[in-house]
């Protein structure tokens, strides 16, 4: 009887060491997360910073309708979809591309020197990362200066908005993709070896090999991720973006998180940058319960 007291005091008190060790992150979420939620109630009023939350005129959905009438706020939610669609595309590709071809080095070294290089950019912020690109891709940065080597034109490619859209989607596809395949790679660790001395043994060459064991090896991952990845489809980079765009291409850089910052704090119209910011948390929650449901039905993995 002593001996089961003593033991369920043990776990009470390793229990209570754990939640005490959470504690912090709970008041974290709380404090910066789920506090400022409050805020929200300001997209439906005529919010005056002098009169507050409570003081301010209740307008209700007029700022939704506002925003719904705007001559840009089409072109705005394109950019977005648009930027966020081809870095899921194309930093999938890669990085499942990449995790391949990196699990055939045999040389171990030579392995990790390459996973160190390529995954180094994703611990940069933009803000630095943002000048290496500024002086990559100017008039005369060193692309421009190739492509006059091989007699070609240069291209302004920060201040035009045809080049704008693939410039910031390859240059996060580079940041990301190396970190990105750290989850391929352990999807490719976790396939049977005798499955590639099999086919080995019936001759199989390397691509068969992958077609048919790697690939489908790692198909439950890669559509858990894509899946998860739908939750930020609205969510196209703000960092990057406002590092790297100005009025010259906001027709086509400008997104959904830039918009929302320029109008709600540069033009100080809180109200109505809350509910551009809110109609985005919407979409975002219906993508994230979709994506929920997409993940049980192809992969028998819910998110939560």
């Amino acid at each position: 009887m002593k001996q089961g007291k003593l033991k369920a005091r043990g776990r009470l008190g390793t229990g209570a060491m754990y939640h005490m060790m959470m504690l912090p992150g709970i008041l974290f979420l709380l404090v910066f997360s789920y506090i400022p939620m409050v805020g929200v109630i300001t997209a439906f009023q005529d919010y005056i910073p002098a009169k507050g939350m409570f003081g301010s005129e209740f307008v209700g959905l007029k700022h939704f309708i506002y925003m719904f009438k705007l001559p840009d706020i089409g072109q705005v939610v394109s950019n977005t979809l648009i930027i966020a669609i081809g870095k899921i595309l194309l930093g999938t590709m890669m990085a499942i591309i990449f995790s391949v071809l990196l699990n055939e080095i045999r040389i171990k070294y030579v392995k990790k020197s390459v996973q160190t290089i390529v995954y180094l950019p994703h611990f940069l912020s933009w803000v630095v990362l943002a000048s290496v690109v500024v002086n990559m891709f100017s008039l005369d940065g060193i692309v421009n200066q190739m492509l006059a080597f091989f007699g070609l034109e240069n291209i302004n490619f920060l201040g035009s908005n045809t080049w704008f859209q693939p410039l910031i989607i390859g240059t996060d596809v580079w940041k990301e993709f190396g970190y990105s395949s750290i989850v391929y790679l352990a999807a490719i660790t976790s396939i049977d070896p005798g499955l590639y001395e099999a086919a080995g043994m019936d001759g199989a060459s390397w691509w068969r090999k992958v077609w048919h064991i790697t690939l489908p090896g790692m198909l439950p991952i890669i559509l858990l991720m894509g899946v998860m990845s739908l939750t930020n489809i609205l969510s196209a980079g703000f960092d990057q973006v406002y590092n790297l765009y100005n009025p010259v291409v906001y027709e086509s850089g400008d997104i959904l998180d830039t918009y929302v910052y320029r109008i709600g704090l540069v033009g100080r119209q809180y109200s109505f940058g809350t509910a551009v910011g809110l109609f985005k948390s919407v979409i975002g929650i219906v993508l994230l319960l979709s994506a929920n449901q997409l993940a049980k039905k192809y992969t028998d993995r819910k998110i939560f």
